[in-house]
């Protein structure tokens, strides 16, 4: 399979994403933070990329997509992430299937996945994505 090497080298250097395109990257920044810096400032590495990602909900499942990733891989999947990649026509393996991904703190459902349950396409995700961001960042 040819996200293998992508998966070994996310679990063995315990990151969070890593991306492989014409070279390899790997990331350990929270959430959908990294995907969003990558779809806004180099999208063209993530156009064709495979993608290993430790835990990936619908809103990383949108930046991937609006990316033009062909292939991931995630340790854990939510089902609304699973059903976008089959829309989208995205090839998915994973380890773990959830019907949420859940919180940091483990007491709700991911709030980048709330803000996106509605959303039917990718375009409008980004938004929110990017909203929720910035938010973070100036709270940070």
């Amino acid at each position: 399979r040819s996200c293998d090497l992508l998966i070994d080298i996310l679990v063995s250097g315990n990151h969070s994403l890593v991306v492989g395109n014409t070279n390899v990257r790997t990331f350990d920044g929270r959430g959908v933070s990294d995907l969003f810096r990558l779809l806004e400032n180099d999208p063209e590495f993530l156009d064709g990329a495979r993608v290993a990602d430790k835990v990936v909900g619908k809103g990383a499942a949108a930046l991937m997509i609006l990316g033009g990733v062909k292939e991931v891989y995630s340790m854990v999947i939510s089902d609304p992430a699973f059903a976008l990649f089959e829309k989208y026509g995205v090839k998915v393996s994973f380890g773990k299937r959830v019907e949420h991904i859940i919180n940091r703190k483990g007491d709700d459902i991911c709030p980048v996945e709330k803000l996106c349950a509605d959303c039917v396409t990718p375009e409008e995700c980004l938004p929110l994505i990017k909203g929720f961001i910035q938010c973070m960042n100036h709270n940070g």
